[in-house]
């Protein structure tokens, strides 16, 4: 070996004794097959170098989630109960915002004719999944595509209005979750009756422009007539035509009312509990949230649990679930929350029977 440190590059046989010779051919070709090693070497890891940014991009992908809401104000939309229901719902998942999806939230505010504009934006933005917040997105967006996944957060009947094939193998690509809503009517108006001494007349406000609103107020009438009860129909689509609906409540003199699940309704829920309580109404609600901001009672599935089990449908999809294949969900569990301050102000006793029957009375 040279001073420098490397092999010289040729040694003349013919200085060397044979033994020697042969020694120092064999390193020359040691040498050789060591340069090659050390080529194909480099060349590996040359290659291998991208791999755990590959591994980290196709681990790490951000989804674009498209997040539809029916009513809510855009200010709102992140913060509303049902919103944060979605969004702990997918960190309970592990995923997290900003490193594993991003949610582009669009509303229409009420308008709902706008709601087709809307998902088809989304199809432009080549969202991953289409989240539904209420039962008035799915159509549109089912109009807006075919392929990319839709999950509803929340929906009555989806298969008699046409979203899914059957309960159990949706088919198509719409899976989420199915309300039993209409069929809790009959409830509502039992508890109005019971709660309510002498009540004869109550009303039931629905907005017109819910396609579900006809089968409510059926539901609802069917079951007034049944235990002696006259129901009066009310219908508000906006903020005024629900002012106006309690204003002729009141010059009918009627003294409760049962509110239907509707997305402008649950924007306007403390104005609508305002209004029964200074009208001295008294009131029943499909939710728990119009009784936790004054509403006499609430019977019903929790809107923000419907939320959060949402979120695990969009994991599924996520993970190569195809939409058709997910069974929808249907929670069968109905929570009834009576507000006693809100009793006593309307000079309300709690029978001690819906005081048994309650899940959660609010001090």
């Amino acid at each position: 070996m040279t001073q420098s440190g490397h092999w010289p590059a040729q040694y003349p046989a013919a200085q060397h004794s044979p033994a020697v010779a042969s020694v120092l051919s064999f390193l020359s070709e040691a040498r050789a097959a060591l340069a090659v090693k050390r080529r194909q070497f480099i060349a590996l890891l040359g290659s291998a170098a991208g791999w755990p940014l590959a591994a980290h991009t196709q681990q790490g992908t951000l989804r674009r989630i498209g997040f539809l809401y029916s009513a809510v104000p855009v200010g709102q939309m992140e913060s509303d109960d049902p919103g944060r229901g979605f969004m702990q719902g997918m960190h309970e998942l592990g995923y997290l915002e900003g490193r594993d999806f991003v949610v582009e939230w669009r509303s229409a505010e009420g308008q709902y004719e706008r709601l087709t504009h809307l998902a088809a934006e989304f199809v432009r933005l080549k969202v991953d999944v289409i989240v539904t917040a209420s039962a008035l997105g799915v159509r549109p967006a089912q109009q807006a595509t075919t392929t990319i996944p839709i999950v509803m957060c929340y929906s009555t009947d989806p298969v008699g209005n046409g979203f899914v094939a059957s309960l159990a193998r949706p088919g198509g690509n719409t899976t989420g979750l199915a309300s039993s809503s209409e069929d809790s009517a009959p409830k509502h108006i039992e508890l109005l009756a019971t709660m309510v001494p002498k009540l004869s007349r109550l009303a039931i406000m629905t907005n017109p422009e819910n396609p579900n609103s006809p089968a409510v107020t059926k539901n609802a009438q069917s079951a007034a007539e049944k235990v002696g009860l006259v129901a009066v129909p009310v219908e508000a689509r906006n903020a005024q035509e629900i002012e106006d609906g309690f204003a002729a409540l009141v010059k009918q003199s009627i003294a409760a009312v049962m509110v239907g699940l509707d997305a402008t309704f649950f924007v306007q829920r403390e104005r609508i509990v305002h209004l029964a309580l200074q009208n001295r109404i008294a009131s029943i609600f499909p939710a728990r949230e119009y009784a936790a901001v004054g509403g006499l009672m609430s019977y019903g599935e929790s809107l923000r649990e419907f939320y959060r089990r949402a979120a695990s449908f969009v994991d599924k999809i996520f993970k190569g679930a195809k939409p058709g294949d997910l069974p929808i969900e249907q929670p069968t569990r109905f929570n009834l929350v009576i507000n006693r301050k809100t009793a006593d102000v309307l000079g309300l006793a709690i029978p001690p029977q819906l005081y048994v029957f309650a899940d959660e009375v609010i001090e």
